[in-house]
């Protein structure tokens, strides 16, 4: 009964919803969660379906498939196989699989999902994170609740000791499959639960049960770092980056865990030394200087006094667009033209028109020059005045009617293509490349 309570307890603290999914590997602890919430869905209303995610890595896969069904069988609960391909690339397979995994998890239907993560798992993940050089967010380990995808992420065992798992299921007289790679320590979380875990435990008797404890304090530790880092900047979830000047008046400390939020937000994790080095070249570059540092998905780069993250797209590539009236032309990794027929004002185009990207040395006399007195002005002095960031000037769209530069993006019509008083025009905005 304490299992049971115990489950009942968390749901009651993180109420499931009407649909609730649970990650069923047919192993010791999912079985036994796949158990008690079968046994709670009277007192809680929700329905239960599980999902098991057959990675095609073990010879056994098909048989714990059939496994997996009889036990939803007889517990009354639908089952989902999904099949999946692990590729490692670059990465090894426990990652490569758990990857796989959860993205079969952040596509299920439903309200919440239930892992069955218990207290050893907890210790083990932050004995391992601590190994990794970690930061304070992942010797947090595994919280009891998170989003993924569109659903809540519920841990109920994430508490309770392997042991007290193996009794309740030994006393119900239930049946699990026994993955063999489990066994193998040449796996980094195998030798960690059979060599290291054991000598800790002869070494410092509760050893687990403390590091699950830490992970706990960890997690506060991390979630006040986050609150200091939204108290230096109100604006850091929203706003298009941060102010430099703020940077440079914090101690390095407060900085570096401000750009480090900053950063997380936008799914970019580093560890302190390469954030300290991140810092460094954006705070020390010259003050004309464009500094860039690169984290291979996206850049961090500084301009017109703030620090941007920017998604390094691959470079569109040097070709034409036709335009023949349509109301969206698609650019690619340039983004995309949006036409509105207007009248007296606007662009004056023919029919049809030619997109490139600009290369460099083009020429405009802006539509606010409408009597020609000024010469050409060159894109690109029009460009640092109107403070385009230079990421986006790489990839600035330009429309020409007859070889002639007829309009550039962030900058406007050339003045001999500006419709008059009673011309039909158009009206063109760009789409920008993420």
């Amino acid at each position: 009964m304490f299992l049971q309570a115990h489950v009942a307890a968390f749901l009651r603290r993180h109420p499931p919803g009407r649909r609730l999914n649970i990650g069923f590997s047919g192993g010791l602890d999912s079985t036994v969660l796949l158990h008690l919430l079968a046994g709670l869905r009277g007192e809680f209303g929700f329905h239960l379906a599980a999902v098991h995610v057959h990675h095609g890595l073990s010879p056994l896969a098909d048989a714990w498939v059939e496994h997996c069904r009889r036990q939803c069988a007889e517990l009354e609960v639908s089952l989902r196989v999904a099949h999946v391909a692990v590729s490692r690339a670059g990465q090894g397979l426990e990652a490569a699989a758990r990857e796989a995994r959860y993205r079969v998890f952040a596509g299920l239907e439903g309200d919440a999902l239930a892992l069955a993560h218990q207290r050893d798992d907890q210790a083990e993940t932050v004995l391992l994170q601590l190994l990794r050089g970690a930061g304070m967010k992942g010797l947090a380990a595994m919280p009891e609740e998170r989003e993924l995808g569109s659903l809540r992420l519920l841990r109920p065992l994430l508490d309770v000791p392997r042991a007290e798992i193996m009794a309740y299921a030994r006393a119900r007289g239930l049946s699990w499959v026994d993955d063999a790679s489990n066994a193998d320590t040449a796996l980094r979380r195998n030798a960690t639960r059979h060599l290291l875990m054991p000598l800790l435990e002869n070494l410092f008797p509760g050893a687990a049960n403390t590091l699950a404890r830490a992970a706990a304090q960890f997690a506060e530790c991390a979630d006040l770092l986050d609150a200091l880092a939204r108290q230096d900047d109100p604006d850091i979830a929203t706003a298009e980056g941060l102010a430099l000047a703020r940077l440079a008046e914090l101690d390095a400390a407060r900085a570096g865990n401000l750009l480090r939020h900053y950063l997380q937000l936008r799914g970019v994790p580093l560890r302190r030394e390469r954030l300290r080095e991140a810092l460094a070249q954006i705070l020390e570059a010259r003050a004309d200087a464009q500094p860039v540092v690169d984290f291979g998905a996206a850049s961090l780069r500084r301009f017109q006094g703030r620090v941007a993250l920017v998604k390094n797209a691959p470079a569109p590539l040097a070709q034409a667009w036709h335009w023949r009236g349509e109301a969206e032309l698609d650019l690619g990794a340039a983004g995309g033209l949006s036409f509105t027929p207007v009248k007296g004002r606007g662009v004056r185009l023919p029919g049809q028109a030619v997109v490139r990207l600009r290369t460099g040395g083009e020429k405009l006399r802006p539509a606010t020059d409408k009597e020609g007195r000024r010469p050409a002005r060159t894109l690109k002095n029009l460009l640092r005045e109107a403070e385009v960031p230079p990421w986006l000037r790489e990839r600035l769209p330009l429309i020409y009617v007859e070889d002639r530069l007829a309009w550039a993006a962030e900058i406007g019509a050339d003045a001999a293509f500006q419709a008059g008083p009673d011309a039909a025009g158009w009206l063109i905005s760009w789409r920008k490349p993420e």
